[in-house]
């Protein structure tokens, strides 16, 4: 069971990296986030702010290439996979993956999850973006059960 916010306009990209660091306080291990958007809707710009607030040093490349980008302590204060399953054409590829093998251990978080079948993470942070007209990103977020009490917080 979830509950929509209400959209939030992030007005550039230094929003888009606050937002990012905001969600960083509130993460463990075992959690999924999921970041849905048309290409260039700022879902990499958030998870730059995540990163960069749980310590990431220097700006973390786009996954895209490599699908799977791993980060560990002491580059981060908990192990994050950053994921983007753009390049996935069949949803039966991800299985191949290996994500769910040790997602209790870290962040997953997840760039294209509409490219996996429904509700593949039922109890991810669903984060949806879409243009403003004015130029800005309008952002709404599906709010799981484990996540509401620290939701609360941001």
């Amino acid at each position: 069971m979830t509950f929509a916010t209400a959209p939030l306009l992030l007005t550039d990209p230094a929003a888009s990296d606050r937002f990012g660091a905001a969600l960083a306080a509130l993460v463990m291990p075992g959690d999924v986030i999921t970041l849905a958007g048309p290409l260039g809707a700022g879902k990499t710009s958030i998870a730059r702010g995540l990163l960069a607030a749980l310590g990431l040093v220097g700006e973390a490349p786009s996954p895209s290439f490599a699908i799977v980008q791993p980060y560990a302590p002491p580059d981060t204060r908990l192990p994050v996979l950053h994921v983007d399953l753009y390049r996935i054409d069949d949803p039966a590829e991800i299985n191949e993956l290996g994500l769910d093998e040790s997602v209790e251990e870290q962040l997953l978080i997840v760039e294209w999850p509409e490219r996996a079948p429904p509700d593949y993470w039922p109890h991810a942070l669903a984060i949806s973006l879409s243009m403003a007209p004015d130029g800005g990103r309008r952002l709404t977020v599906e709010v799981p059960l484990p996540w509401r009490a620290r939701w609360s917080r941001i």
